[in-house]
């Protein structure tokens, strides 16, 4: 059984940095697709970055040059780390994880994310930036 479990989220001003971290248990795939979406009060879902076995980073355009994502295989956690935070950034960040087909393929997982179809997530973890 795969879980997932965030921490990290908190309150910031704009500008500012936060750092998010989703420890993962339970899951042994060889090919994987690794991600973080957000969903903020009456805002759609918006997938936010996607990682996958091969190392292949996507991100969404609004947080471009913004956030990183990264992977500890050793640790078995997921990052995010985000600076230069706005109030558009405040959401409840979750990260969501599955397996994913042994091809390469630069776009595969973001795409998968961005259809919300990545079956494992965790329970959020809620970020807000003050203006």
């Amino acid at each position: 059984q795969v879980q997932l479990a965030e921490s990290g989220g908190g309150s910031v001003q704009t500008g500012g940095s936060l750092s998010l971290s989703c420890a993962a248990s339970g899951y042994t795939f060889r090919h994987y697709c690794l991600g973080w979406f957000r969903q903020a009060p009456g805002k759609e879902r918006e997938a936010v970055a996607t990682i996958d076995n091969w190392n292949i980073t996507t991100y969404a355009d609004s947080v471009k040059g913004r956030f990183t994502i990264s992977l500890d295989n050793a640790k078995n956690t997921l990052y995010l780390q985000m600076s230069d935070l706005s109030p558009e950034d405040t959401a409840m960040y979750y990260c969501a994880a599955d397996q994913a087909p042994p091809q390469r393929s630069d776009n595969y997982c973001y795409a998968v994310l961005f259809r919300d179809e990545l079956n494992y997530r965790g329970q959020g973890t809620q970020v807000s930036v003050s203006s």
